[in-house]
């Protein structure tokens, strides 16, 4: 896994880009950090007012907490990734000028949206805490789950680099398929909740529960932070597995293609 130990042997580089993109991504912006947190509320409340108002399909108390403790992972790992997809391209110049670890630029993008997941859990945390007494013995759970989330999120990033590098498309295709994706996600409802899907529709569950791997990443995060209970062992393991994966096939990817990027380039 030498891809991912240049983190820590050009640390410092590193960290020059991280700041770098940090402070590109909120030149001129009034709010800054804010929007970190911002942007998880607005949609919250839009599909609060959506789906536990107008439409009711939703019945679950505390339903704006419930909705953030879905929202807050998975908008972390989609705007990584889409930010990590162009990374390398922007970034052209560079690439062939100076020879360097390239995975840092995908994994310092998806860094800045690191701070975002932080941010976003340090506000909920408390909030839950608070309002759900139940979860005080077991929000703790979600230091380790959110190390595997950001393990899977570290490798799909370094694939989509490099493969945009290759594919100009891979960008525009990460973006159509996160909004599809986004809905077969249980985070605006459960699958228990679906009227009668468990009973007439269970097969099909099951293949998006253990064919879509964020079901049990954001199932894994909610139940600690917001049920108050320790997650199944079934989505616990493959979310582990699931991160290992994701940074062998990233490792793989980018030494097969790193020696070509600066020709494609």
């Amino acid at each position: 896994m030498g891809v991912y130990a240049d983190l820590y042997r050009y640390r410092e580089l590193f960290g020059s880009l991280f700041h770098r993109e940090l402070r590109v991504r909120f030149r001129g912006s009034i709010l800054g950090l804010g929007w970190y947190v911002a942007y998880p509320l607005i949609l919250m409340g839009v599909y609060t007012v959506v789906f536990s108002v107008l439409w009711r399909a939703v019945n679950v108390r505390y339903y704006p907490l419930f909705l953030l403790s879905g929202l807050v992972p998975w908008v972390f790992f989609s705007n990584a990734l889409q930010s990590a997809s162009r990374s390398l391209l922007t970034n052209a110049a560079l690439v062939k000028r100076v020879r360097f670890p390239r995975q840092l630029l995908p994994l310092s993008v998806m860094a800045t949206h690191l701070v975002a997941l932080l941010v976003m859990f340090a506000v909920l945390v408390p909030i839950n805490l608070v309002l759900q007494p139940e979860t005080r013995t077991t929000f703790w759970l979600i230091f380790p789950l959110g190390i595997l989330l950001i393990a899977v999120t570290s490798g799909l990033a370094i694939i989509v680099a490099c493969a945009n590098v290759f594919f100009r498309d891979v960008e525009h295709l990460v973006s159509a398929l996160l909004l599809p994706w986004f809905f077969v996600t249980p985070i605006l409802y459960t699958f228990e909740a679906l009227p009668g899907a468990l009973q007439r529709h269970e097969t099909i569950i099951k293949i998006i529960h253990y064919g879509n791997f964020m079901v049990p990443m954001v199932e894994a995060i909610r139940d600690p932070l917001f049920f108050g209970r320790v997650p199944s062992a079934g989505d616990a393991l493959y979310v582990l597995v699931s991160a290992l994966v994701s940074l062998a096939l990233g490792a793989l990817v980018f030494r097969r293609l790193d020696d070509h990027l600066a020709v494609q380039l």
